[in-house]
């Protein structure tokens, strides 16, 4: 993953950018370049027919109204549902020369070799950050490249040292689950931490923060400033670059 241009945390577009633009789509990822992100994340899933696509829901009922699995469809299909969609292959050429963070939504071993292929294809494995969300697929992917970068979508919080053990090199912590003791506990498994704006949810519950997924304000970045993360996911990476003002919070 390439470094910050100054001493701030990496700013990286959730979603490619989702309050830039169509999230996980090619002008997202444009827009974030030109935002100042250091790098984009997007989500990877497999359609019928073996293509790896950005789409970060199982369906496309809140895309397009349609209640088919990504995972039933064709990427001609998906095409058509969805015109903007992106291959991985597609992501990974307009993100250039950006970081690139693969939130892999599939849990099967079985997912890795392709996608580490289309890596190795465009020579980008030094700007790519693959994101797993079990131990056990964590081990196939260093056992498969030991170079990779992989960071731990953990949902323990507390499981820095496991994730160490499984061969991470970063780890993710929510923005509510934050605090200084995490932060020195993934420095002490010898990992990078990289934190999640919001709540792990698109509608949040009354607790703070007081935002969903994607979503910070200037307080929520300052909290977040204080505990020297290496990276931030956020839906707007001005914000982290203090080019805009950041949403007021909603109302309790």
């Amino acid at each position: 993953m390439i470094a910050s241009a100054s001493h701030r945390p990496l700013a990286i577009a959730h979603r490619g950018g989702a309050l830039l633009a169509p999230e996980n789509t090619a002008q997202a990822f444009r827009s974030a370049a030109l935002a100042g992100a250091d790098a984009v994340e997007t989500d990877i899933r497999l359609t019928r027919d073996g293509a790896l696509v950005c789409v970060h829901d199982a369906d496309l009922r809140r895309l397009c109204g349609d209640p088919r699995a990504i995972a039933d469809l064709d990427l001609a299909t998906l095409r058509r549902l969805l015109p903007p969609v992106m291959t991985l292959a597609e992501a990974i050429a307009v993100s250039a020369p950006l970081g690139l963070l693969l939130d892999v939504k599939r849990m099967e071993p079985e997912v890795l070799p392709p996608i580490l292929a289309a890596v190795q294809a465009a020579e980008a494995g030094p700007r790519t950050l693959l994101g797993l969300r079990d131990f056990g697929l964590i081990a196939a992917a260093r056992a498969l490249a030991p170079a990779a970068a992989i960071l731990a979508f953990a949902d323990d919080p507390d499981s820095a040292a496991a994730a160490r053990t499984a061969g991470a090199d970063w780890f993710r912590l929510w923005q509510g689950d934050a605090t200084a003791e995490r932060a020195a506990a993934v420095r002490a498994a010898d990992l990078r931490l990289a934190v999640m704006v919001g709540q792990p949810r698109a509608v949040p519950l009354p607790e703070y923060p007081p935002f969903p997924v994607g979503g910070v304000d200037r307080d929520g970045l300052d909290r977040l400033r204080a505990l020297t993360p290496d990276a931030i996911l956020l839906d707007d990476p001005r914000l982290l670059a203090g080019e805009t003002e950041p949403p007021a919070a909603p109302p309790p």
